[in-house]
């Protein structure tokens, strides 16, 4: 969130490495499912409509995610720190969905290529969540730290503390 109406803030350049990583992922990813079908082999052994029903389903859980994050974070407005809602479940509930919607597409096909732009994609959300943390530690200090305690930041607590 950039702009001195929001509490936190992004890490430089993070727009150009959400694109940049989501070209490798869906190339490699086009390429080795599509294409090449290099390491897509253990596709074979599980029928296409339960990948798809686990990739759909997958998928949807991240756009919901990120839909229910956007809605709190951009149609609210708020201007303080935001524990209720989804963030009352997990810390980056947008980056989270975001990863999960990759997940979808690697289960989809099973192209074990794949994975490594995945894992590049985690850890990009993961360094981004770490430099956010921080600049809220800063500007929030206990206030956030608290909140650190009792919200997990990736995965989702059922009940909220």
């Amino acid at each position: 969130m950039e702009g001195s109406e929001h509490v936190g803030s992004e890490i430089r350049y993070s727009h150009l490495l959400q694109i940049l990583c989501m070209i490798f992922f869906y190339s490699v990813w086009i390429l080795d499912s599509l294409i090449l079908k290099t390491s897509t082999f253990l596709a074979e052994f599980i029928p296409l409509p339960i990948r798809l029903a686990c990739s759909i389903s997958i998928i949807a859980m991240g756009s919901i995610l990120i839909s229910k994050a956007h809605r709190k974070l951009f149609e609210e407005k708020s201007s303080d720190l935001i524990t209720d809602g989804i963030f009352a479940h997990v810390r980056h509930p947008m980056y989270l969905g975001i990863i999960l919607v990759y997940l979808g597409w690697l289960i989809s096909t099973l192209s074990l290529l794949t994975l490594i732009p995945w894992i590049a994609v985690i850890a990009l959300y993961s360094k981004m969540a770490d430099y956010e943390e921080k600049q809220l530690e800063q500007k929030l200090g206990s206030r956030y730290a608290e909140y650190k305690k009792r919200v997990p930041k990736w995965i989702p607590k059922l009940k909220p503390s």
